[in-house]
């Protein structure tokens, strides 16, 4: 199969793109495309599935967040990690997970924090088993090692180091 894509050339969302030096970025592109977009509905459609519809791709990235080690954060430590430029987008997804009791805000003298309620801690727990049961063992039979998906996880964000840095030199003209 591999020689048969070959003689087709790369598989790619926009041929004029794949034309240039490296056509195997645009070959990336694509399927960072393909897999985003899949992601997206995943976890939408998951979430739905562990009893709260109605949350965005976004909503539910900052959820996990917010979640992530029980300690409480700042809109400034989610969209670093979440590498979310426009805190907009973040500061509507907290005010929406807040208006459905999912997370809730305290303070540290001046800063604003957010934790999970116990609600949200339980919703992140149901998408969590049901992370396991529907997705977890299906890539688990397809023999594809823990090794080889944490190779391409830090391939991934190499990469997203060279998006960014490209994005500011393009801003820059």
């Amino acid at each position: 199969m591999s020689s048969e894509m070959n003689e087709l050339g790369p598989i790619v969302s926009s041929g004029h793109l794949a034309s240039g030096a490296l056509p195997a970025l645009s070959e990336i592109e694509f399927g960072m495309i393909m897999l985003n977009h899949a992601f997206s509905r995943w976890m939408v459609r998951c979430m739905a599935a562990a009893g709260v519809p109605d949350l965005s791709a976004i909503d539910i990235l900052v959820l996990h967040n917010i979640n992530s080690r029980n300690k409480p954060k700042t809109l400034a430590d989610i969209a670093l990690v979440l590498n979310i430029e426009d805190t907009h987008v973040v500061t509507y997804a907290l005010k929406k997970l807040e208006r459905l009791k999912l997370i809730k805000s305290g303070r540290r003298g001046k800063e604003k924090l957010v934790m999970t309620t116990e609600a949200g801690a339980d919703a992140c727990a149901r998408y969590k088993a049901m992370r396991e049961s529907l997705l977890v063992k299906s890539v688990l039979a397809t023999e594809v090692s823990a090794d080889s998906l944490s190779e391409v996880a830090a391939r991934l964000r190499a990469l997203s180091g060279h998006y960014d840095q490209a994005a500011r030199a393009a801003a820059s003209l």
